[in-house]
């Protein structure tokens, strides 16, 4: 194979795009086909930083995962995080370039945005075997097809075949890729090959004649019918059901290896970015994670945890609203344990002074941490690597404030003991670093010490390994191609392009 490659896209956002995409890598790899995955541009607060420190989707590190290589800028060249309902902040190659209105961002900027992103795709397909894309929402909303440059744009510019994938679970599937197909120009139904049909439930023997009836219609087959498979366990573009703390909410909690369960509590400020950062704490034994948005939930917590955010001011005044900025206070008061992540960190400081991301200026944080914040203009992206309770610790920073610390104790440190990000006063804890509850010795020490603090008999597994449930996660999506979808179909798909004679569905683009 040499530069193959194929577009998965879906009748709706959340069809099953990013777990078909992950899954035809871990496949392909399996097979030992070098490939890597693709998305020209994403929507998404839940990002993840490169080895280069280029910014990218989390959805597209998971596909490189599941590819086994390295992910980088290539993969995600467009990345635009919301910070409120009309705008977005634009990340171009791993770099923020600014905030842009939706209208200003598909009226001239995204036009500007294709020749870049079909050269990343092109580099990619000059490197690997194959390149398995992803697209966004659908392919058929008519209204953006103009400048398109994630979906049916980069199909016909690299001569893509496209393989459209439903959500049975949800209803109305053959509408959706009947309407998806018809309302299509017939330049691009011309590389629209079939379908892939996900979370199904039951007799696929009862759902066979709907098969036949829409190829009758459309001219075109069906690749698979993939079963409805409970917590796979992804990092997806956004949602809170997804996530290998989905697997545990959808499934009973592994009984602990102490007395207690222990109780974390994760304030679902607005604006959430990297919720995945307490995965890691849902994948361990007798942890039960819950996101929250009233103080009573905080009452029976062991661990409450203020997680990142695209707006650190306005989620302050959504914790205070709510009454949670109340009760987080008094757990601090009583020595219960709270934890800040990134712009959760910065809420549980003192001051933050924001001329970037709210334009606020100075507003008072919750002062539960001796740390001063200044939103600088400048993002800090790095892949950070340090020391914490006596382990090792690695992490990702995205952020553009700066903490000054002004007291407490420092929260991770370098091997020789200085201090590299955080503050830690008494049952209260901030860190800058995503990711670091990966780190499993350090993840285990740190619950140790919420256990103690909060008086709970919980004792960390000692055997718990996140990378390899996330490897086991990665595996069972590959399974799922390779055993519930006509993989020889789809491997010709990706060697030899569009297959030639697909008839035209009307009426087609208006």
């Amino acid at each position: 194979m040499s530069g193959g490659g194929l577009l998965v896209a879906g009748t709706t956002s959340d069809a099953g795009k990013s777990v078909v995409t992950a899954g035809i890598c871990r496949w392909l790899v399996r097979r030992g086909v070098k490939v890597a995955p693709f998305k020209g541009q994403n929507m998404s607060l839940n990002s993840f930083v490169t080895r280069e420190g280029a910014e990218i989707g989390r959805a597209q590190a998971m596909q490189a995962q599941a590819a086994r290589v390295e992910p980088t800028a290539l993969m995600n060249p467009v990345l635009l995080k919301p910070g409120g309902d009309r705008s977005s902040q634009v990340v171009l190659m791993g770099r923020p370039v600014g905030e842009m209105s939706a209208r200003g961002y598909h009226g001239n900027r995204q036009r500007e945005l294709f020749e870049p992103v079909m050269a990343c795709l092109e580099e990619l397909r000059g490197t690997y075997d194959a390149v398995i894309c992803e697209g966004a929402g659908s392919p058929a909303e008519i209204n953006l097809r103009r400048t398109d440059i994630v979906n049916m744009g980069i199909a016909r510019a690299g001569r893509l075949p496209v393989v459209v994938v439903g959500d049975i679970d949800r209803g109305g599937v053959f509408a959706q890729f009947f309407g998806t197909t018809a309302l299509l120009a017939p330049e691009d139904q011309a590389l629209v090959a079939g379908y892939l049909v996900n979370k199904f439930r039951g007799d696929v023997s009862l759902l066979e004649p709907g098969l036949d009836m829409l190829r009758g219609l459309t001219g075109r087959r069906t690749f698979g019918v993939l079963p409805y498979a409970h917590g796979l366990g992804i990092d997806e573009e956004d949602g809170l059901r997804v996530s290998l703390r989905g697997a545990v909410r959808e499934s009973v909690v592994a009984p602990p290896v102490g007395e207690d369960l222990l109780r974390v509590a994760v304030c679902a400020v607005p604006l959430m970015s990297n919720f995945t950062d307490v995965d890691a704490l849902a994948a361990e034994p007798g942890v039960v994670v819950r996101f929250v948005d009233r103080p009573e939930e905080l009452a029976d917590a062991d661990l409450a945890v203020v997680p990142g955010t695209r707006g650190t001011v306005k989620a302050l005044a959504w914790l205070r609203e709510r009454g949670l900025a109340q009760a987080l206070v008094r757990r601090a008061a009583e020595g219960r344990p709270v934890l800040g992540i990134c712009g959760g960190y910065q809420a549980l400081s003192e001051r933050i002074e924001d001329e970037v991301e709210s334009k606020a200026g100075a507003v008072d944080a919750l002062g539960l941490l001796p740390v001063r914040v200044r939103f600088a203009r400048e993002k800090t992206l790095a892949r950070p690597v340090g020391e914490a309770l006596g382990e090792r610790v690695e992490g990702y920073e995205i952020h553009h404030g700066v903490a000054e610390v002004l007291g407490g104790e420092g929260f991770i440190s370098d091997d020789k003991g200085h201090s590299l990000d955080g503050c830690r006063v008494g049952s209260v804890w901030g860190t800058h670093w995503h990711g670091s509850l990966e780190s499993d010795g350090f993840r285990r020490a740190f619950l140790r010490e919420v256990a103690a603090q909060a008086g709970r008999r919980f004792v960390p597994a000692p055997d718990t390994s996140f990378g390899t449930l996330r490897e086991e996660q990665l595996d069972r999506l590959g399974d799922l191609i390779e055993e519930h979808a006509d993989t020889d179909a789809l491997l010709r798909l990706i060697e030899q392009g569009p297959p030639a004679g697909l008839p035209f569905v009307p009426p087609g683009a208006p």
